[in-house]
């Protein structure tokens, strides 16, 4: 009998490398709506408004007294910790961070669904920004960008894409999505993770040191953001997969 997860329709013919699932094109094309409207409809003053209410601050979290004039500190407290991603410093930043969610955040929504997959995305972009508050709790540096999120997403991907049967190897077939998820132990150990994750940082170090960031400290070059995306994607990928663990 199939355990299948939801998302899944096993009667269609359609194949998920090359169909984007509803989430993540509903994700990318709301990304790049709201970068155009601040871009192109928005005035300077209306724009800096968005920022202020929707990035990450995180003096606006440790030291609200002392940027009360200047921010909003009601529950921009709170729910900066998701928002931020949703904002972009600029199109190369945005154009990075869709093409990868796009690549990486497809699978995970295949063998999530649509509402564990945003959730677990979230959760991703609000554990980059708690990271982000440790390493730097008196900046004063906007933080924006999907890039936490996408980190938590490969790091989960990176459980189950690679294993036997995978969506590497069986890039066609539905069932490839949901193969049981590797051990822990066996993901670090292996190559092709290492090498995917390492083209991973390896393109964002490159992007960080050659792009300006107009003051923002962006997901692009805020390692720390990344690095707690990654660790919940890697670590809490079993407390959101639909998939049972293969018999031992």
């Amino acid at each position: 009998m199939l355990n299948v997860s939801p998302g899944f329709d096993p009667k269609s013919t359609r194949q998920p490398v090359f169909n984007l699932p509803v989430s993540v094109s509903a994700l990318v094309l709301l990304l790049a709506g709201i970068h155009v409207l601040r871009m192109f409809a928005l005035g300077d003053d209306a724009n800096v408004q968005v920022i202020l209410r929707l990035a990450f601050i995180p003096i606006r979290i440790t030291d609200p007294g002392t940027v009360q004039e200047f921010l909003p500190i009601g529950a921009e407290r709170i729910w900066t910790f998701a928002t931020y991603g949703l904002l972009h410093a600029d199109w190369s930043h945005l154009i990075f961070n869709c093409l990868w969610l796009a690549a990486f955040g497809s699978p995970l929504a295949w063998r999530f669904g649509t509402v564990r997959f945003l959730v677990f995305a979230t959760a991703g972009a609000a554990a980059g920004a708690a990271i982000h508050l440790l390493v730097h709790p008196a900046s004063p540096a906007p933080l924006v960008g999907a890039s936490a999120a996408i980190s938590a997403c490969m790091a989960a991907a990176a459980r189950f894409v690679f294993a036997s049967g995978g969506p590497v190897w069986r890039r066609a077939d539905p069932a490839a999505y949901r193969q049981p998820a590797q051990p822990l132990g066996q993901v670090i150990g292996n190559r092709q993770v290492l090498t995917f994750l390492g083209i991973w940082f390896g393109i964002n170090l490159l992007i960080g040191l050659t792009a300006g960031n107009g003051g923002f400290a962006s997901g692009a070059i805020a390692w720390e953001a990344h690095i707690g995306g990654f660790l919940l994607g890697l670590f809490l990928f079993p407390v959101f997969d639909p998939v049972r663990p293969a018999a031992t």
